[in-house]
């Protein structure tokens, strides 16, 4: 197992760096299992209010309303499993030494890019490339 990587609080990874050196690794590794955990707290928040929401309620419009209430909940909780995929990827990435690297053209993603969206797997430029040709594609 390798030693930590000393990272002071205000640490913020700078262009004038070496690409994804061992401290900028470390600060995204530490953003996305943050991100990870906050997730996971929301998870097991939401289970246990739906646990203890479980009453019968009489009213049929205050029901419909409770449902929904649930359903887009829900919907919620599925999109965050999702994204706790990406974020595990993400520090599979990390890992293996792929992180912050374009997918499409191999070239390093932007810091900023990165630090928005620590999951992103493609730059700017490829990112809105491919959203340009998933417009084209779904207007047929």
């Amino acid at each position: 197992m390798k030693p930590e990587t000393f990272l002071p609080d205000d640490y913020r990874p700078a262009e004038d760096e070496p690409f994804m050196n061992e401290r900028q690794l470390e600060y995204f590794r530490r953003k996305l299992l943050a991100w990870k955990n906050d997730i996971l707290a929301e998870s097991r928040d939401t289970i246990e209010a739906l646990q203890e929401a479980t009453r019968n309620i009489p009213d049929v419009t205050d029901r419909a309303s409770e449902e929904t209430d649930r359903a887009l909940e829900l919907r919620t909780r599925d999109r965050q499993r999702k994204l706790v995929a990406k974020i595990d990827s993400a520090l599979r990435r990390i890992d293996e030494g792929e992180y912050g690297y374009c997918d499409v053209t191999g070239e390093p993603i932007s810091l900023k890019r990165l630090d928005a969206r620590p999951i992103a797997t493609m730059s700017l430029e490829a990112q809105e490339r491919h959203e340009r040709r998933e417009k084209v594609h779904r207007d047929d």
